[in-house]
């Protein structure tokens, strides 16, 4: 069987697992191809690189491949997903100066979800009545899942994230340098950057956004429509391996493995323990050493995590709409949505015995959020189609 070399980027962050594993548990090589991985340090330069065509594919956040398909932000360069790299695995951090700030008010580490949000709203308060500057956030990257995950649990707060706090945009190996020179207060991103900082004695984990939803969707696997259209048998054979790679990814026997393979310099270059720590979902969340659990925290294989959803497409869209990042027109309702490809994934699986049901739009109940927000695509869409 001859070999195709493909080309992905991706940035040190744990949920670059499966591709990771794809490369070198061999499942790539399995379905003929010699998946090179190319890390960076930022999201923009991984956009930049696959619009230019130095990488074929990349670990991707979910909304930038929606971002780029609809010209936000940057040039306008259709993209799909056709698999999703796993469920959650980001995390809300802020400094140990602000967090003993929001004990003072409430908060408690490892505490629910919405006392928390509560104590900074009090902080914020505090501060607009003394004259103090408004504090700093940090996420990864304006079309994000962080971005829209951090500005979902502050207005369910009640804090504006874009009047009460000053929001700014950081590649995640940056930001606990950054807090540790107190130039942000606070940042979402993906694990192992929020423990880096626990650890580092800068900053406390306030929750996990898979308390703020529960199996929210994250990284997937991004390309340029144009590259799948050319090369529609290593589309399907990436989505293999990825599925394969998920499912070893996911046994609890192969975590310390995996801990090892990315804790090397050419991926994360982060201490196997710490990296442990997000595998299992037992966070050190203090300086303290107060630890949550969280099973759910990332997942790569169960509960579909897999499945390029349709619905989490919307959602995406929808936030773009509400941060006003976007405007709502029936073209772009329509594009959002077929961005995420199930046909393509459904397609690619079609042998597989293990693989997941199809789903092309339902709703994500209210239970998954923490506010109790049920969010129902195919109402979004209607009420701006019509």
């Amino acid at each position: 069987m001859m070999t195709r070399e493909i080309v992905a980027g991706f940035v040190p962050l744990l949920d670059c697992a499966i591709l990771v594993a794809a490369s070198e548990r061999g499942f790539a090589r399995a379905e003929g191809l010699e998946l090179i991985l190319v890390r960076e340090t930022s999201w923009a330069n991984i956009r930049d690189r696959v619009i230019v065509g130095h990488f074929d594919v990349a670990h991707m956040l979910g909304p930038m491949a929606l971002a780029s398909s609809l010209g936000l932000g940057h040039l306008q360069v259709p993209m799909i997903a056709p698999i999703a790299l796993g469920l959650g695995g980001n995390a809300i951090t802020v400094s140990t100066d602000l967090w003993r700030q929001m004990v003072f008010h409430g908060a408690s580490a490892g505490g629910a979800t919405a006392p928390q949000g509560k104590a900074l709203a009090a902080v914020i308060r505090e501060r607009a009545r003394s004259g103090a500057s408004p504090l700093a956030f940090a996420m990864v990257y304006p079309f994000s899942c962080h971005n829209y995950e951090l500005r979902y649990w502050l207005a369910a707060s009640g804090i504006d994230p874009d009047r009460d706090l000053n929001l700014i945009v950081l590649p995640p190996p940056l930001l606990v340098s950054a807090m540790r020179e107190n130039q942000i207060d606070g940042f979402c991103v993906g694990e192992p950057w929020n423990s880096l900082a626990v650890d580092s004695g800068v900053g406390c984990i306030v929750t996990a956004t898979s308390d703020v939803w529960r199996r929210s969707p994250e990284k997937v696997l991004g390309m340029r429509t144009d590259w799948a259209q050319l090369h529609p048998e290593e589309t399907a054979a990436l989505i293999r391996a990825c599925y394969r790679a998920a499912e070893w990814c996911a046994s609890p026997a192969n975590r310390i493995e995996l801990a090892a393979l990315l804790a090397q310099s050419k991926y994360i270059n982060a201490p196997q323990e710490v990296l442990q720590r997000g595998l299992t979902g037992n966070l050190r969340v203090t300086d303290s050493d107060s630890t949550v659990h969280r099973p759910e925290f990332l997942l790569f294989a169960p509960h579909l995590a897999t499945r390029p959803s349709k619905s989490h497409a919307i959602w995406f869209y929808a936030q773009m709409l509400r941060w006003a990042q976007a405007a709502p027109t029936p073209w772009a309702a329509r594009a959002a949505q077929d961005i995420y490809r199930p046909d393509l994934y459904r397609l690619a699986l079609a042998n597989f015995r293990t693989a997941p049901p199809t789903e092309e739009m339902s709703i994500i109940p209210g239970d998954d959020f923490f506010d109790e927000q049920e969010f129902d695509p195919r109402e979004f869409l209607g009420s701006r189609q019509d």
